[in-house]
């Protein structure tokens, strides 16, 4: 990953003055030590007519899949490999935004004491970026860069130089040119932009990114045309904190056009008397959405089958209509939390005999789970491989038999609907697939035909009516109870 910095002198206002701005001395080359490599600053030129600054970033493609806990696509060997094989090392984007910010840190605030005038300064200043991301294509660079004065030239890269027949990549060449902007300036406008144009973070985007977004783009930000785009993509598209952005924006442009300070225009706002309504998460509607489906089935008797943590079992236990509850999951250690969550230590006798914590894998028949009104798989079926999934089928449908089985599970299509979740990605590290509705029934109904059950289908939270809720629930009822299996229930 590289990037220069150029300007020109002359005997008066040596170019080399350059050094003095950037506080790293030309005659030297230096390196920095980041969690994701090594940064270099070198000079390839100084002289009194033309100084050139060059920061080369290596990225050690390791540290980076080990600083992000190898996220990926749910642990699919393709994405597996696209941990380590990919542009991160070669492509300018927000790993080396953060090294501009790391190394040149006094350069960008426009502190220089031993060239105090020269930092407040225009300088003559061309910057070149061989190879950029841009989301967006050439034009959107210019309408970045542009107007915040630079003179941009954007050369698209071929896909392949022998195949020109292939088109462009997404890549660019990046020169750009300016007499108007001081050096500070120039950083500020980098370490915003290379992010945005590439649309990616290579960390979580966290609340104090809006912040670190308002500093940077002091004095132009407010004012740019793309701002909305800027900011949006700047905070990996997280709305809430976009609309934090921009509504602190909006103050700073009405402070500026009112000649006063920020904090005047804000506190001349009353405070809102009614506390803004927090939405409902989708964890307390899914749980709601399963009561109410057990309510309705009449079940007392209730399987909470891949319990995990024991938030659903411990919801069932406020409600006396069910009996005794059930929670099964494979794992000893989210069961021992469960047990803490239930305080089963502390529990009453009477209580205490309404709950049960099992150990089990659902790929396996277990009579222990036979005789039961309803089984519980919510959010289960997309942490198994996909050829288990009959063996999980037959274990709960074809030997348990509880006369309800509720199934949730998310609807892919609803990923590119939330904020912080990358293009392309599921929404946890386990998920082994995620279906679409049309997938979900399709699945849904082949088992209800193949073990005797029919099947309803629930939406769980906002019905979008192009990309249909976030999360999906299959109701599955028995449709006949011979006498025998009347009697054992």
């Amino acid at each position: 990953m590289f990037l220069t910095i150029s300007t020109t002198g002359t005997p008066e206002r040596p170019a080399t003055d350059l050094g003095y701005l950037l506080h790293k001395h030309p005659e030297k080359a230096q390196a920095f030590s980041t969690s994701y490599g090594r940064a270099h600053v070198l000079y390839p030129e100084a002289d009194a007519e033309r100084c050139t600054a060059a920061l080369l970033l290596e990225v050690d493609a390791v540290a980076l899949v080990r600083r992000g806990k190898g996220k990926g696509r749910g642990g699919a060997p393709d994405a597996a490999l696209a941990q380590y094989v990919n542009d991160r090392p070669y492509a300018a984007s927000s790993l080396l935004a953060v090294a501009l910010s790391a190394v040149f840190s006094s350069a960008m605030r426009g502190v220089c004491n031993a060239r105090p005038e020269r930092a407040a300064q225009p300088l003559p200043l061309r910057i070149e970026v061989p190879a950029l991301p841009a989301r967006g294509g050439p034009e959107l660079v210019r309408r970045l860069f542009e107007p915040l004065g630079w003179t941009a030239t954007v050369e698209p890269v071929a896909l392949d130089s022998a195949f020109p027949e292939w088109g462009d990549s997404r890549y660019v060449r990046l020169e750009l040119e300016s007499r108007t902007l001081t050096l500070a300036e120039g950083l500020r406008h980098l370490y915003v932009l290379l992010p945005v144009l590439d649309d990616a973070k290579h960390y979580w985007v966290a609340p104090d990114e809006v912040d670190k977004l308002l500093r940077a783009g002091e004095g132009w930000l407010p004012e740019h045309p793309e701002q909305k785009l800027i900011t949006s993509r700047y905070l990996s598209r997280r709305w809430s904190l976009t609309r934090e952005a921009m509504e602190r924006l909006e103050l700073v442009r009405l402070a500026e056009a009112d000649d006063s300070e920020v904090e005047e225009i804000d506190n001349a706002v009353e405070a809102e008397t009614e506390a803004e309504e927090k939405p409902t998460p989708l964890a307390v509607q899914r749980r709601d959405a399963i009561v109410a489906a057990l309510k309705e089935s009449g079940a007392a008797r209730v399987l909470d089958l891949g319990c995990g943590q024991g938030q659903l079992v411990q919801t069932l236990l406020k409600d006396p209509r069910f009996t005794e509850i059930v929670g099964v999951d494979v794992s000893m250690r989210a069961l021992t939390i469960a047990s803490r969550r239930l305080k089963l230590d502390r529990m009453g006798e009477r209580q205490a005999s309404r709950v049960q914590l099992l150990q089990g894998s659902l790929a396996y028949t277990d009579n222990r789970l036979k005789g039961y009104d309803a089984a519980v798989l919510s959010e289960v079926v997309e942490h198994l491989d996909l050829p288990r999934l009959p063996a999980l089928e037959y274990a709960v449908f074809g030997a348990a038999r509880p006369r309800t089985v509720l199934v949730t599970t998310p609807n892919v299509e609803y990923n590119v609907r939330w904020e912080s979740l990358p293009a392309g990605h599921v929404r946890h590290g386990d998920h082994r697939f995620e279906w679409t509705r049309a997938e979900f029934r399709s699945w849904a109904d082949t088992v209800a035909e193949r073990h005797g059950y029919d099947v309803g289908f629930v939406p769980i939270g906002p019905d979008d009516p192009e990309v249909g809720p976030p999360t999906q629930m299959a109701v599955f009822s028995i449709r006949n109870v011979n006498e025998k299996e009347a009697k054992a229930a």
